[in-house]
């Protein structure tokens, strides 16, 4: 983990949310996902103090807001789940604009729409404002087994590995002029899969051999030691405790 690996999500800057340590992010943003699950659907005007805490977050952290919005495209399957809720929900039934909708499944859309989107937003941030080797350091200081740290470490590097090699296959067979184009083309993408599965598999079991070969044990070297300070961990936690105060005001009031 000692290489850096640039992702698309993530947008170089040197905001004070970019300066904290990952391990106090990941904490954060876990712990304002808690919180806004917590909070019961009902209180409308909640939701909309979460959604300026995030735009709040956002502004510091020099994010646009164009940037943040596309990236919220993600959830575009939830959001058409949730649009057919009120129309195969059971219950009590109310009319809107001369269509009958559930009106259980009216808030359910609400629910999932208004908390899958405010959680959305709070992991495109941290994505945003931390590298994907930052965050691999913060799961393991945050005490994450390690076994799986390695396996995200090595789906994160040899991701692009894999898709430039399935790039260079698809090149292949247009060179030759191959393609696909119905159904009885569906052979050769089957075999060009199997290939890809195979070559994958080598090719892991080479850089297998070259860990072990250069003292692999079971566990990777830590090159940088991610610290936070108790000031850090205040910024850091100013976005959950100003929720939490929300959450318990919506239960109360």
């Amino acid at each position: 983990m000692g290489a850096g690996h640039a992702h698309r999500l993530y947008r170089h800057g040197h905001s004070p949310v970019h300066a904290l340590p990952p391990h106090c992010k990941l904490a954060a943003t876990f712990a304002f996902v808690l919180v806004v699950v917590s909070t019961p659907r009902e209180a409308v005007w909640a939701f909309g103090l979460y959604a300026a805490l995030i735009a709040g977050v956002a502004a510091v952290s020099r994010i646009p807001a164009g940037f943040l919005l596309r990236r919220l495209l993600i959830e575009v399957p939830f959001v058409a789940f949730a649009v057919l809720m009120p129309f195969v929900a059971e219950g009590e039934r109310v009319e809107v604009l001369g269509t009958s909708l559930s009106v259980s499944g009216l808030w359910g859309a609400w629910n999932v729409l208004a908390k899958g989107t405010l959680g959305v937003a709070a992991s495109v941030l941290l994505a945003s404002t931390t590298e994907l080797r930052e965050l691999l350091l913060g799961l393991q200081r945050l005490r994450l087994p390690s076994l799986l740290v390695q396996i995200a470490s090595f789906m994160i590097r040899y991701g692009d590995v894999i898709t430039d090699e399935l790039r260079r296959m698809s090149v292949a067979r247009r060179s030759r002029g191959f393609e696909a184009r119905g159904i009885r083309h569906w052979g050769v993408l089957a075999k060009t899969a199997g290939a890809l599965f195979i070559r994958s598999y080598e090719r892991g079991e080479r850089v297998h051999l070259a860990m072990v070969s250069r003292g692999y044990t079971g566990s990777m070297p830590v090159i940088d030691e991610a610290t936070a300070s108790r000031t850090q961990w205040a910024h850091a936690a100013a976005l959950p405790a100003a929720a939490l105060a929300v959450c318990v005001m919506g239960w109360t009031l």
